[in-house]
C-alpha cells in the first residue's frame, strides 16, 4: 500500500460517504472532502464531516498506517491540532494530538473495493512494461486530454527554469543584465560544464564584463584564465601568450579570485562542445551585442535570436580545440541545434520572468516562440513517439522530459493526469 493511492482514494471519493465508522465505533458521514493541500501540513483542508452527532470542520491527515502520525512527528506540531479526521489505511495504534485529545480514526481497508486495488497494481506491475507504468494504455487516451496535460507541464518546467532567474535576481539585486550573463554562461556549459561555468559566471562582478565587453582579447582572457586554462606549459603560440598576460594584468586591476571555481571538464564532450570553444563563442556574442538584454526582450521570434547569436569561435579556433594542439580548419559557428536549446534553457525562462517581474501576463509571441523552436532528438522523446505522443516542438519536448522526471520514474502516476484517467477508467469497467 502507498500513502498516494489513499490520497488518490479520499480526493476521488472511491470509497462510501456513509456507513462509515471510526475505530470507536462512532458513525461517520463525509459531507465535504476538503481542498487537497499539496504544501506542508495536513494533507486536505476545509472538510466537512459529521461524527456521531457532531458536524466538524476542519483539516484530514492521511496514512498508510496510524503510527506515521507519530513517525512524523505530528503530535508536536500545532498545525496538526485542528485534523479532525485521520484517515489511514490500518490503524495500528491510537492517535492523540499535541494536547492530548484523541483523533477520530478512519480505517480504509474493509472499505475499498478490490477494482481499484487491482487496477492500481496492474499499473505498477513491471512485468508489463520496458519504459513507463502506462506504456500498453497511453496509446488509447483521448489525445486533447494529453495535450492539455503536457502543456501544463511544459508551464510547470517553465516555473521550476524560472527559481534560478529569480534567485540570480536577488543574488545581483535586481541587474538583470549580470542574470541573462550568469544564465547564457552556464548554459553555453550545458549538462556537463553547467555547474562549471555558473561558478565562472558567480565569480565574476559584472562590472568587469561591462569594461572589458569592447575587447575580444580581454573578454576571452577573463573567461579562460578564471577557468583555469592559461596554466599550460605545452601552449607557447601567439594567441595563447597575449591572453596569458592580458588576463595577469586583469586579473591584478580586477582583483580575480579563482578559488571558488569549478574547473570544466573535457571528458565525454564531442569537440563542439569543448568548454574552450563555448566560452570563445559567448565572448564573441558579448563583444558583438552591447545591448543584450534588451535585444532578448524585444526578440519576438527564434530568428531574432539566431541573428543576435550568428557568431562563431575567434579565429585561433578554426584549427584548434584546445590550447596548442592543431586540428582539422573547421569554423566554430554556433549551429541553431545549440541556440534552440538556448533559447528554451535561457532565453524564454528570462523573458518570461521580466513579464512577471513588470507585473505583466506572459506576452503571446513568448508562447508562440516554444512551439516554433525544434523539439530535441533524444532517446527519451524518441520512446514517448513511439507510444504514439505527438511531439511537435520544444515545448511539448520540454513538458515530456517533465512528466518523465518528475512523474514517471517517481512512480507519481496518480498526481498525473494520465494516471488519474486509466485509475477512473479502469475502475468503472
Amino acid at each position: 500500500m502507498r500513502e498516494d493511492l489513499l490520497h488518490y482514494i479520499w480526493k476521488h471519493k472511491k470509497l462510501p460517504l456513509e456507513g462509515l465508522m471510526t475505530s470507536e465505533n462512532d458513525p461517520i458521514s463525509i459531507l465535504d472532502i476538503g481542498t487537497h493541500n499539496p504544501l506542508a501540513g495536513p494533507d486536505f483542508s476545509n472538510a466537512r464531516i459529521r461524527i456521531k452527532d457532531q458536524l466538524w470542520a476542519g483539516n484530514v491527515e492521511i496514512h498508510v498506517n496510524a503510527s506515521d502520525w507519530y513517525r512524523h512527528g505530528h503530535e508536536k506540531d500545532v498545525n496538526y491540532n485542528n485534523v479532525i479526521l485521520h484517515v489511514v489505511w490500518e490503524e495500528d495504534v491510537p492517535v492523540l494530538r499535541g494536547n492530548g485529545s484523541t483523533v477520530a480514526t478512519l480505517q480504509l481497508r474493509q472499505h475499498i473495493s478490490s477494482k481499484v486495488l487491482e487496477t492500481y497494481e496492474n499499473l505498477f506491475n513491471n512485468r508489463r512494461k520496458r519504459f513507463i507504468n502506462c506504456e500498453n494504455e497511453l496509446k488509447d487516451l483521448d489525445p486533447f486530454i494529453l495535450k492539455n496535460w503536457l502543456e501544463r507541464l511544459y508551464f510547470e518546467r517553465l516555473e521550476r527554469k524560472s527559481e534560478l532567474v529569480l534567485e540570480l535576481l536577488k543574488e545581483s539585486k535586481n541587474d538583470w543584465e549580470k542574470v541573462l550573463f550568469t544564465l547564457l554562461l552556464k548554459n553555453f556549459g550545458l549538462n556537463i560544464n553547467g555547474d562549471s561555468f555558473l561558478s565562472i559566471a558567480r565569480a565574476l562582478d559584472i562590472s568587469v564584463i561591462r569594461k572589458v565587453q569592447h575587447n575580444l582579447l580581454q573578454i576571452e582572457s577573463v573567461f579562460f584564465g578564471l577557468a583555469g586554462f592559461l596554466y599550460n606549459e605545452n601552449a607557447h603560440d601567439a594567441y595563447y601568450l597575449d591572453l596569458k598576460n592580458e588576463y595577469a594584468f586583469l586579473k591584478n586591476k580586477f582583483n580575480l579570485v579563482e578559488t571558488a571555481i569549478q574547473k570544466p571538464d573535457f571528458f565525454k564532450l564531442r569537440p563542439l562542445n569543448f568548454p574552450t570553444i563555448r566560452l570563445s563563442q559567448l565572448a564573441n556574442v558579448l563583444v558583438r551585442n552591447k545591448g543584450l538584454f534588451h535585444s532578448m526582450i524585444n526578440a519576438t521570434t527564434p530568428e531574432d535570436i539566431y541573428a543576435v547569436f550568428d557568431v562563431g569561435a575567434s579565429p585561433y579556433w578554426d584549427d584548434h580545440y584546445t590550447f596548442g594542439k592543431m586540428s582539422i580548419k573547421n569554423k566554430k559557428k554556433l549551429s541553431k541545434k545549440f541556440l534552440d536549446v538556448l533559447i528554451i534553457n535561457t532565453i524564454i525562462p528570462i523573458k518570461f520572468c521580466y513579464a512577471k517581474h513588470l507585473g505583466k501576463d506572459m506576452d503571446e509571441h513568448i508562447i508562440r516562440m516554444t512551439s516554433q523552436v525544434k523539439k530535441e532528438e533524444n532517446s527519451l522523446i524518441k520512446n514517448f513517439e513511439r507510444l504514439g505522443v505527438a511531439i511537435e516542438s520544444a515545448r511539448d519536448g520540454q513538458a515530456v522530459l517533465t512528466l518523465h522526471k518528475n512523474y514517471c520514474t517517481q512512480n507519481k502516476c496518480l498526481q498525473c493526469a494520465v494516471g488519474n484517467i486509466i485509475m477512473t477508467r479502469n475502475i468503472l469497467i
